[in-house]
C-alpha cells in the first residue's frame, strides 16, 4: 500500500435541464439527471476499490463556489487528484478549467489536461485536428444559434445527423436528430436553438456499425459495437441520450453493447489504427474513447473522441477493460499510477 493521498474531485449532481431553460438548479431526486446522478452513487465503491492500493482517500463535489474548492484541496493537500468533474453546475464548459485550476495549484490529476478535454468538447474543433491529421471524419457545417438559413445553405448531403457543438454525453441527440428533408431539419434545429441556445453541427450520418474503441494508456483495448438490431422500425440507429441515460425508454432497452466484437482481422486494425491515431492527434492521455462509424464498405470514420469517459462499474469503458483482463480495481489503480508518475 502505497502512503498517498488521494482526493477524488466530481461535479455535484444537478439537472442539465433546468440550466439551459433559466430556472434555478434544484438537487432533488425527482430532478437530478441520471448521467449525473449515476456517478454519485458510487463514489464510495471506488473510494474503497483506491483504499485497497492508498493510505488516505476522499472525495470533494465541486460546484460554483470554488474559493470553498481551492480552500478544501488545498487543506488536504493530496499527492493525486483522481478528477471525475464534467462540468459546473451543468455547465461542461467548466470542465477543462477545473483541471486548469489543479495545475494552477500544482497538483496531479488523472486524466486528461485542459486543452485535450477543451478541444474534444468542441466537435468543430475536433473535427479540424482529425481532418488536419488525415483522419477520416464525416463532412459537416456550423449553424449559428442566431442564424436564419434555407435549404439553398445546406451544403453537408442527406441524411444528416444534427448535434450541439459544444456537449458531451449525447445530450440533445434523440430520435429527431437523423433527418433526411429540410422540414425536419429545420424543426430540429429551431428545437436545440430553443432549448439550448447553442450553436448545431449538421453532420453526414454514416450508415452502418458503430464501434467504441477505448484506450487506456495508449492501449487499444478490446472494442465494442452497438448492436442496433432491436430498435423497433423507424428509430434511426444512434446512441440517443435516453439510450445513455434514460433507464426503460426504447432506446435504452434495445441499444446493446457487444465487446469484444467479431471484426474481419484487417477491418480491426484499420480500426485500432484510427482509433489511436485520433487518440494522439487530440493529445488525449490516460484514458479516453473513439468512437466510430464503418460504412457499408467498412471505411472508419471517427465520429467522436471522448477524453476521461465514464467509468462506472456498468460503463462501455469498464466492459472493454474486463474484455482485456483487467478488473476495477486494476483499472483504478493504473489510472491513479498514470498520475503519480508524472509527478
Amino acid at each position: 500500500m502505497q502512503d498517498k493521498r488521494i482526493l477524488i474531485c466530481y461535479n455535484e449532481p444537478v439537472n442539465f435541464y433546468t440550466n439551459y431553460i433559466g430556472k434555478d438548479p434544484v438537487n432533488t431526486d425527482d430532478n437530478i439527471d441520471l448521467s449525473e446522478s449515476e456517478f454519485t452513487e458510487n463514489l464510495d465503491l471506488i473510494k474503497n476499490s483506491l483504499l485497497k492500493s492508498f493510505s488516505n482517500v476522499e472525495y470533494l463535489g465541486i460546484n460554483s463556489n470554488i474559493k470553498n474548492a481551492v480552500k478544501s484541496i488545498r487543506d488536504y493537500n493530496p499527492d493525486l487528484i483522481f478528477n471525475f468533474v464534467e462540468s459546473i453546475e451543468g455547465d461542461t464548459h467548466y470542465e477543462c478549467f477545473i483541471t486548469g485550476m489543479y495545475d494552477i495549484l500544482g497538483y496531479n490529476y488523472t486524466g486528461n489536461n485542459s486543452l485535450c478535454l477543451g478541444n474534444c468538447l468542441n466537435k468543430i474543433r475536433t473535427k479540424q485536428i482529425l481532418w488536419f491529421s488525415d483522419i477520416k471524419t464525416p463532412p459537416f457545417q456550423i449553424l449559428k444559434v442566431d442564424e436564419d438559413f434555407g435549404a439553398e445553405d445546406i451544403s453537408v448531403k442527406s441524411p444528416l445527423i444534427v448535434k450541439l457543438v459544444t456537449e458531451d454525453a449525447s445530450i440533445g441527440i434523440s430520435e429527431n436528430s437523423v433527418v433526411s428533408d429540410f422540414d425536419s431539419l429545420k424543426k430540429q434545429c429551431d428545437f436545440l436553438f430553443d432549448t439550448y441556445n447553442k450553436d448545431v453541427i449538421l453532420e453526414e450520418y454514416i450508415r452502418g456499425r458503430e464501434l467504441n474503441v477505448s484506450l487506456l494508456g495508449g492501449q487499444v483495448l478490446p472494442i465494442s459495437e452497438i448492436n442496433f438490431s432491436k430498435l423497433p422500425v423507424g428509430y434511426p440507429k444512434i446512441v440517443t441520450y435516453e439510450a445513455k441515460w434514460s433507464p426503460g425508454s426504447v432506446y435504452y432497452n434495445t441499444t446493446i453493447p457487444v465487446c469484444p466484437v467479431e471484426l474481419e482481422e484487417d477491418i480491426q486494425i484499420k480500426v485500432n489504427e484510427i482509433a489511436l491515431s485520433a487518440y494522439k492527434a487530440l493529445g488525449c492521455r490516460d484514458y479516453a474513447r473513439v468512437d466510430i462509424r464503418l460504412t457499408e464498405h467498412n471505411v472508419p470514420y471517427v465520429i467522436e473522441v471522448n477524453p476521461n469517459p465514464d467509468i462506472s462499474p456498468d460503463s462501455g469503458f469498464v466492459r472493454s477493460a474486463h474484455a482485456a483482463g483487467i478488473d476495477y480495481n486494476e483499472l483504478l489503480s493504473r489510472l491513479a499510477s498514470f498520475g503519480i508518475e508524472r509527478e
